[in-house]
């Protein structure tokens, strides 16, 4: 068990992230496999597949630069492409995400200068 657990946590979040996913199928082998990753994203195992690399690039990201120098650069990006923070505001409004969450993004984007 200890290799097993070595090989996933190489993988770091995205491993963690499938093996839940895994769990949860209540399957085994090649189907649960095909399960996990069809409903870990849209557009089926591809999405899955997709939504895993995601995950990996911004846990990578947050471990070396940090969760508010992320922000701050995805902030910075959406107004060079021409949102404004009234437009990101509405965006956050309605993503189904914890009152608390949107709270804490919005404050960052009200104390953001450019």
């Amino acid at each position: 068990m200890d290799e097993v657990v070595k090989k996933i946590a190489a993988l770091g979040v995205p491993g963690l992230i499938f093996t839940i996913a895994l769990a949860t199928t209540g399957l085994s082998g090649a189907a649960a496999i095909t399960a996990a990753l069809a409903m870990l994203g849209p557009g089926g195992i591809v999405g899955g597949i997709a939504f895993l690399g995601v995950v990996g690039l911004i846990t990578h990201a947050i471990a070396e630069f940090g969760s508010e120098k992320i922000m701050e650069g995805v902030i910075k990006e959406l107004y060079l492409q021409g949102e404004t923070k009234s437009t990101i505001k509405d965006k956050i409004k309605k993503y189904p995400i914890s009152k608390k969450l949107k709270l804490q993004l919005n404050d960052k984007l009200d104390n953001f200068k450019i």
